[in-house]
């Protein structure tokens, strides 16, 4: 007598090299973040300076955030699609940029509460 299918569980086991792209991407969006620190940091100075001056910092640091930001939820959602099929290093490694997304809104949004 054969199993009942709907008592069967579905193989939720991620496809062929899915931790290899989730680490790929979750370190393209750290380097992506990281790229985008010391553009800001111009941005900041030159806002200070002179008014009347072009800041092209400003739009390549949010470019490179932006960016960053489209590879940590293209590593965040086949991480959360197959979280429990995934090694812990490899889970932890998809969700952190994702992660600093949340807190930097997170600060950002408590800082604009009190200044």
């Amino acid at each position: 007598m054969s199993p009942r299918s709907d008592e069967a569980k579905p193989d939720l086991s991620p496809p062929l090299g899915t931790s290899q792209r989730i680490r790929n991407r979750a370190i393209w969006a750290v380097a992506l973040f990281t790229a985008a620190v010391p553009p800001a940091f111009v941005a900041l100075g030159v806002a200070e300076v002179a008014l009347d001056k072009i800041n092209i910092a400003f739009p390549l640091a949010m470019g490179f955030w932006l960016l960053g930001l489209v590879c940590a939820l293209w590593a965040a959602i086949p991480t959360l699609r197959y979280w429990e099929a995934l090694p812990p290093t490899t889970r932890w490694l998809g969700a952190l940029p994702m992660l600093s997304v949340s807190l930097f809104f997170s600060a950002a949004l408590i800082a604009a509460l009190f200044v």
